[in-house]
């Protein structure tokens, strides 16, 4: 164990900061600043009322950062997410109307209950970090991040994701219901106000750019390299797999081992924290065979199959 940094010391006060909010969920607020710091995005998928809005809410206002939402439904149009090019009589030129993307913290309610042609307005702006409107291109804020929320998708009235917005997310994890307690002090302590109302920013979006240029500098040994490389490639080797994860899956991999070593005060990656974050990194990239998914399979167990047929590193030169 290092020492603890300044900017490992802001990392703790932020994650100590979003548990006032959400209570009982720590491992979750650890994967969401994952995210974060490594420049990733977020699928949430659970059933409505679990506190992902309030999570994704608290997180902007932590960091003093522009918090925009989307909610999406099937008449949304990509134009109410980019923005849109309005003609003005007096200068009688088009001017740039800014979309809710432009924003530091962007909220997609419901991804999954709009058009896939909507869907794909969020590809270029996932990926590249700008947005095209009428042949003009436009710069995002930094830091930029969008944290997606996903209704079950047997629900009614949801469509699939396309398989290439889907490798774009970093990380794909659940909240879930809290536990007994937790659901108790919820209860008890948000009767009067919500816990938003006091929730006191802890840094601004300028030290997030800067915390993650100091992600990047964790090292990551070449065994390590060696073993997110095995596992992603054994994915797509495996026979039950019908898709197996892409090489932006290991470069998002990667990034995020960095993060989670950072978050758990380390200035280096271990072995353990490949097998802590690959089935957040990895169960939503990958498609399973139609026969698969007959018996009962599912991408969390296949993988679990392929991490243990993975060899561990056991030595790190540092």
């Amino acid at each position: 164990m290092t020492q603890v940094t300044r900017e490992a010391e802001l990392a703790q006060r932020l994650a100590a900061n979003l548990e006032t909010c959400i209570l009982g969920k720590k491992f979750e607020i650890r994967l969401l600043l994952t995210a974060l710091l490594a420049e990733g995005h977020v699928l949430l998928e659970d059933v409505p009322g679990t506190g992902k809005t309030m999570l994704i809410k608290a997180l902007a206002q932590s960091i003093q950062g522009e918090f925009r939402r989307i909610q999406c439904n099937p008449d949304l149009l990509p134009t109410d997410i980019t923005g849109v090019s309005m003609y003005h009589p007096k200068t009688e030129t088009f001017v740039y109307r800014p979309g809710p993307v432009m924003s530091n913290i962007l909220l997609v309610d419901e991804v999954n209950r709009a058009t896939t042609k909507t869907q794909s307005a969020l590809l270029e702006a996932m990926e590249e970090r700008h947005v095209t409107v009428d042949g003009d291109r436009y710069v995002l804020p930094r830091p930029f991040m969008l944290l997606a929320t996903q209704n079950p998708i047997d629900f009614e009235g949801t469509y699939r994701l396309p398989e290439a917005q889907l490798d774009r997310f970093m990380l794909k994890f659940s909240l879930g219901y809290p536990s007994t307690d937790s659901e108790k002090a919820m209860i008890t302590g948000q009767s009067a106000a919500s816990p938003l109302d006091n929730l006191e920013p802890v840094t601004d979006v300028d030290e997030i750019i800067r915390l993650q240029q100091v992600v990047k500098a964790v090292y990551v040994d070449s065994s390590i390299v060696d073993y997110v490389v095995d596992i992603v490639t054994e994915t797509r080797k495996d026979p039950m797999l019908a898709l197996g994860a892409s090489p932006r899956a290991s470069l998002a991999f990667t990034k995020a081992l960095r993060a989670y070593a950072f978050l758990n005060d380390r200035d280096y990656v271990l072995p353990d924290d490949v097998k802590v974050l690959a089935p957040y990194v990895l169960c939503h990239r990958l498609i399973l065979r139609p026969e698969a998914a007959m018996d009962g399979m599912t991408q969390a167990s296949v993988l679990n199959s392929v991490l243990q047929r993975v060899k561990v590193p056991v030595r790190m030169e540092k």
